[in-house]
């Protein structure tokens, strides 16, 4: 089963989002992603099995508990490979320096916790970014990230690590469902 650890932003993060992308996404060629599935994936899981999914829980506890909160807010984006091809639009985090060398080691302990239970990890090097949209074939998109420079949204606290099971083509118009697994706190913050 296919399954990705994440930070999730707060409701009121992703509502600010989508209320600045509402009025422009009928202008872009764009298969928007749903605002309920909006998130940064720290790692990414192609093929979790069954019997290792309860250690892959535990270890990415452990993981998360060994970071702690930091302050996050989407801000700015940009195009997966380039802004003259691109096939993703995304939007970027702004943190300080403390904030992002936290979420470096926070998606490095999400890799490892997956490893040592016997998964394996799927993707590139860690870039963080949320996607917005995807397009059908390669398309100019410099004037969509010059939009979202100028985009910053709401301070929220990141304090969790989401595991989320992608069930592919399950959701609405045939695009993934997603199913939270766990939420693991950051620290040992209460979750409660």
């Amino acid at each position: 089963m296919r399954h990705f650890a994440a930070l999730v932003p707060p409701e009121e993060a992703v509502e600010h989002l989508d209320d600045f992308l509402e009025a422009r996404r009928e202008a872009g060629p764009f298969r928007w992603t749903a605002a309920e599935q909006l998130h940064l994936t720290l790692a990414f899981y192609a093929d979790v099995p069954d019997h290792a999914l309860d250690e892959l829980v535990e270890r990415l506890g452990t993981a998360a508990r060994r970071r702690t909160p930091f302050r996050a807010r989407v801000a700015g984006g940009g195009a997966f490979p380039d802004v003259a091809r691109a096939r993703v639009l995304w939007a970027g985090l702004d943190l300080d320096e403390g904030a992002a060398a936290e979420l470096d080691r926070l998606a490095t302990g999400c890799r490892h916790a997956a490893s040592r239970s016997g998964v394996g990890v799927d993707g590139q090097r860690f870039r963080p970014h949320l996607t917005l949209a995807r397009l059908g074939r390669p398309a100019e998109v410099t004037r969509w990230v010059r939009l979202l420079d100028a985009y910053a949204g709401p301070s929220w606290t990141a304090d969790r690590v989401t595991l989320v099971e992608s069930h592919l083509g399950e959701g609405p118009r045939r695009r993934p469902r997603h199913e939270v697994v766990a939420d693991l706190p950051l620290g040992g913050v209460d979750l409660g």
